[in-house]
């Protein structure tokens, strides 16, 4: 089951909702949100929901064992169960996700012929999978405390807004909400208009510019003209941004409806002036768990930092698909932020905003042409497109009568992106809310309601005719 469909908007959701309020106590409510979270995952996979609730079992166990050799052996008790937890965890990860990549390269690596295991992977094995570790991990380090009663870890774990595609919530984060929340008139209505909000990214904005990209980007490019090649990586970059950032804000303003407060996965992330900016705004949540459960591995007997930032740069690639290009995209990023690290803080402010703004768009931008081309002769075929070297050796243009034709057919579209992915509505929304003047508050609290009404018509209209509206990173 996907968030931006009729079913989920108009039946699944309202239903959840009525009888979630129809539930007495927290203990009802959180049954209600299992029953429909495991619903929801099963919808697509009914097979998979086995390996979700084995997972859920195992990890609750770990726990528990934790907390038991702890008790035993004092603050180093528990270290063969965490140790066990995590070995099983990636193992599983590892078996679904990445088996016919290792057995493919393998094969390529030796000459052999070793059968390549074609396994279906589970959706949102990645999120739940990192969701798991990072909570037996805080349990061995004391900063939570083990859950002991299993239907509240499945909650943690199956919780169906962030189920899928994140963002990856700490149980630390909904820790005290599991068990006792309070859902505010104000949360229902901030959830429902963020979810709105969600829906409109994805549908309005992400699809149609998706639905560009595919008409340059789908087929052989290598005779596309050098700025093609530009105007397409730049649109797929903001594709990207409002697909991924659309389903945050669907989770995170849900998480709200029902009473969860999910930490921001996103923060406008092309207003940043630095690389390292990028991340600290770009997918917080998988960054923040790379850089507090793996920066801290020692390697070789001690902690060394570059080698860290390598393992840590090399996973993030890794995590997002079993796919060389991956793995080179999170290690171009890495290799940004070592000639950051290298450079210093107190350089790159002195840097011109114009020309940190030029780099580290130029940076992302083609970082993602890195993302999008798994196939490595076309990403190659990419370089010689951005680079101009094209134009040399197969006589590609410098431009096109029909990217020209598509700029002009689409620049209305590619405009609202381009302001919607820079924090405008945010302080146009700080300034209303902040404002000491009732009629100026009132007139932008009527403006919101109205523009996600809107919205949300508009959104409903052209799901009508839409058979799939997957979104990236369930691959993921």
């Amino acid at each position: 089951m996907v968030f931006a469909d009729l079913f989920f908007i108009y039946v699944f959701l309202p239903l959840c909702l009525l009888c979630y309020g129809l539930a007495r106590g927290i203990g009802a409510k959180n049954v209600v949100l299992i029953v429909f979270s495991l619903i929801f995952y099963a919808w697509g996979e009914p097979t998979w929901v086995l390996l979700l609730l084995f997972s859920t079992v195992f990890n609750w166990w770990v726990g528990l064992q934790i907390e038991h050799g702890r008790r035993r052996r004092g603050g180093n008790g528990g270290k063969g169960a965490v140790t066990l937890g995590v070995v099983v965890d990636l193992a599983l990860l590892i078996v679904f996700k990445y088996s016919g990549f290792l057995v493919e390269n393998f094969n390529l690596a030796t000459g052999l012929s070793v059968p390549v295991p074609k396994i279906t992977m589970p959706i949102g094995i990645s999120f739940f999978t990192f969701q798991a570790i990072s909570y037996i991990l805080d349990c061995y380090w004391d900063t939570v405390k083990v859950q002991k009663r299993y239907s509240r870890f499945l909650l943690y774990l199956s919780l169906f807004p962030q189920l899928i595609a994140g963002p990856i919530v700490r149980y630390s984060v909904i820790e005290d909400e599991i068990e006792n929340r309070v859902i505010r008139a104000s949360d229902v209505c901030d959830g429902a208009l963020r979810v709105i909000m969600g829906l409109a990214k994805k549908v309005l904005l992400a699809n149609n510019l998706y639905a560009i990209v595919t008409t340059f980007f789908g087929r052989d490019i290598t005779g596309l003209s050098v700025l093609g090649t530009w105007y397409t990586v730049i649109l797929y970059s903001l594709y990207v941004y409002f697909d991924f950032s659309g389903y945050s804000d669907i989770a995170i303003g849900l998480g709200r409806i029902f009473g969860f407060h999910f930490d921001e996965n996103f923060l406008h992330p092309f207003a940043c002036r630095t690389i390292g900016e990028f991340w600290q705004r770009w997918h917080i949540s998988l960054g923040s768990f790379f850089r507090d459960y793996l920066l801290i591995v020692p390697i070789f007997g001690e902690h060394r930092k570059y080698v860290s930032l390598f393992l840590v740069w090399f996973c993030t690639g890794f995590w997002h698909g079993a796919s060389w290009n991956f793995i080179f995209w999170g290690l171009y990023f890495g290799l940004f932020i070592f000639f950051e690290q290298k450079v210093g803080k107190k350089r790159l402010k002195k840097w011109p905003i114009v020309v940190k703004h030029i780099y580290t768009k130029l940076v992302i931008i083609v970082g993602f042409g890195i993302f999008y081309f798994e196939d490595l002769g076309q990403l190659g075929q990419f370089f010689l497109n951005i680079s101009g070297v094209s134009m040399l050796l197969n006589g590609a243009p410098l431009f096109d009568a029909y990217t020209w034709s598509s700029l002009i057919s689409n620049i209305f579209l590619i405009a609202v992106s381009i302001g919607c992915s820079l924090p405008i509505l945010p302080r146009i929304k700080s300034f209303v809310l902040e404002s000491d003047n009732p009629a100026i508050y009132t007139a932008g609290r009527v403006t919101a309601l109205v523009g996600c009404v809107a919205l949300l018509a508009a959104v409903s209209i052209l799901l009508v005719d839409t058979t799939s509206n997957v979104f990236l990173y369930w691959r993921f």
